[in-house]
């Protein structure tokens, strides 16, 4: 008999040292959007016992924080993505590591069906980069992943980075590292693709004017209100034939090239691509990312 949400107290599921899963569930949850127990799995416990998981989960699906739906085109048919309901969203709001973050309740199994081929693209997109870490010792782990940051580019718009990843390389000089993530499925065109370094180029140039004055002094670029330094972009592609990937990549460096606003902006930010099986397959770390001003497949991190 499933319970009522009410029947759950928020102290069970409240924050302490060592933190539950079922809250580090409902978190990852409410960063991510949605994921399948596999990838929750690799996020929370990739040295864990799957059925510790799945009982974690089925325990919130009783208590009606959490749903689920089918995986389209999967070829598991007991394959499944979960996400929060409403009632998970509102526990879950008021934990520290999402103060701040606006909520994406998924009302119905059909608008959860509508999210999820881009959502578990990201999120394995995610992945690759918290196992290299996990591997090479440095600090990056799933709260380090924030999916669907937006910010304003003048003129009423706004750009909606896929993600932006924090990573700290770690030893006897320690790096940290921020960057604007862009996951391309290979639904829309080359020339869509190409067009978002336009608008992170306008990003780095926006500045954001004072209210209430006549003759507005500049404060400076907006995007100094969230980072120190202008993160990286990183466009990571799949979906199509490499053949195909190649030749958006291609696009993408054009685009650098020939783009007065995007070639200052890659004067001053790393831009980079890579085939999201190149990464799955060889890592993060590997010598998979193509620098979008041209040379030799480099690691993310020597762009």
């Amino acid at each position: 008999m499933t319970r009522s949400p009410s029947a759950v107290s928020a102290a069970e599921l409240a924050p302490s040292p060592v933190e539950p899963l079922r809250l580090q569930v409902l978190t990852a949850l409410a960063l991510h959007r949605m994921a399948t127990t596999g990838q929750l799995l690799q996020m929370l416990r990739p040295t864990g016992s799957r059925q510790l998981l799945s009982r974690a989960l089925n325990k919130l699906r009783a208590a009606g924080f959490v749903d689920l739906t089918p995986l389209p085109d999967s070829d598991r048919p007991r394959t499944h993505a979960w996400y929060l309901t409403p009632e998970g969203v509102l526990l879950a709001r008021d934990h520290p590591l999402l103060r701040g973050r606006p909520p994406y309740p998924i009302t119905s199994a059909t608008a959860a069906s509508l999210k999820t081929p881009h959502t578990l693209t990201v999120v394995r997109t995610h992945l690759p980069f918290a196992a290299d870490a996990r591997r090479l010792g440095h600090e990056h782990g799933p709260w380090d992943w924030t999916p669907e940051v937006a910010h304003s580019i003048g003129e009423g718009e706004r750009l909606v980075a896929d993600a932006v990843m924090h990573y700290t390389v770690t030893g006897e000089h320690r790096r940290k590292l921020r960057a604007f993530v862009e996951v391309d499925r290979t639904t829309m065109s080359s020339e869509r693709l190409a067009v978002k370094l336009i608008e992170y180029a306008r990003l780095f140039h926006y500045e954001a004017q004072p209210v209430g004055r006549r003759r507005p002094a500049s404060t400076g670029p907006a995007w100094l209100r969230w980072y120190p330094v202008f993160p990286r972009i990183l466009f990571i592609l799949t979906g199509a034939s490499r053949t195909r990937l190649d030749n958006r990549i291609s696009d993408l460096q054009a685009m650098v090239a020939h783009h007065p606003l995007v070639a200052a902006l890659a004067r001053e930010v790393q831009l980079g691509a890579a085939i999201l099986e190149d990464i799955e397959e060889h890592a993060p770390s590997g010598p998979v990312w193509a620098p979008l001003t041209g040379g030799e497949p480099r690691p993310w991190t020597d762009l």
